[in-house]
């Protein structure tokens, strides 16, 4: 995994693990199979094989291709990140705003949300869809220079409400710029033995708030197939012929979703009801 620092909001999570369990500051290269035995290449030039490797590293996962070629599509849209720390003793009337979990305004074609994290961190979004994938270039704007970001960013948000554009004028931090990529018609490869998939690495799709549910679901079923067969390879098997199928079905109700979203005067409970059936029952 990556610097235990970036993950430290986990680190509770993984008390329960053997010493050991978790590799900090030990990220892939890359991957091999041969003959079913898997060999995985570390950033620092050293291997290691292993009977199964489960790519549950994202978008541009280092797993992925050992089993596909597949590299997911730029969707037209980007979203500029940025942050607050203690939200709640230095920015009050923004933490109310955003309340208890998270909050999303859109004018189309632009989103300007919050979401709260943990020790009162929030992350701020700013996300159009109407960007080339090097708009920044065309603007003349450099990333690295957090104050033309915000700029560009306050300038796109011109008539918006003066409470929510303090979330980009007085954030603390600098902008990421994340391009949303996805594989819009879905993804699916032939079974190769000693690796597999799961979470946005197998069926990457736009930040509609379903990402996260699918890859616990995958992880799910993946435990839940290895503890029912004997065999390593079948268990795979069995896990990817569930996954597969629903992450077909997630794109789809994706595509859908992006068209329902559209219209100003739809339910979001209704959205979101129809994406879960559809990415549940995958034959809907």
């Amino acid at each position: 995994m990556g610097d235990e620092q970036g993950h430290r909001g986990v680190g509770h999570r993984l008390a329960g693990l053997k010493p050991g369990t978790v590799h900090w500051g030990r990220p892939i290269a890359g991957v091999t199979t041969d003959n079913g035995q898997t060999q995985v290449l570390f950033a620092d030039g050293t291997t290691e094989m292993f009977d199964l490797v489960i790519g549950a590293d994202g978008a541009w996962s280092r797993v992925r291709p050992a089993v596909s070629a597949a590299l997911p599509d730029y969707t037209g849209t980007s979203m500029l990140e940025t942050y607050f720390d203690d939200i709640d003793n230095r920015h009050p009337v923004l933490a109310e705003l955003i309340g208890a979990g998270s909050m999303v305004d859109t004018e189309r074609p632009v989103m300007l949300g919050a979401q709260r994290n943990s020790d009162g961190h929030v992350r701020a979004y700013a996300m159009f869809e109407d960007l080339p994938l090097d708009w920044h270039v065309a603007a003349g704007v450099d990333l690295d220079d957090t104050e033309a970001v915000r700029a560009y960013v306050l300038g796109r948000l011109e008539g918006w409400h003066e409470s929510l554009l303090d979330l980009i004028r007085e954030s603390d931090g600098g902008f990421v710029n994340r391009p949303i990529h996805a594989f819009a018609d879905g993804h699916s490869w032939a079974h190769v033995p000693g690796v597999t998939l799961l979470g946005d690495a197998a069926h990457l799709l736009p930040p509609h708030g379903i990402g996260a549910n699918l890859a616990l679901i995958d992880g799910s079923d993946l435990a839940a197939a290895v503890a029912a067969h004997d065999d390593l390879d079948q268990a795979v098997r069995a896990y990817e012929a569930v996954m597969l199928a629903r992450g077909g079905a997630a794109a789809r109700a994706d595509a859908e979703l992006s068209v329902l979203m559209d219209n100003d005067d739809v339910n979001t409970t209704d959205m979101r009801k129809l994406y879960n059936d559809r990415m549940l029952n995958p034959a809907v």
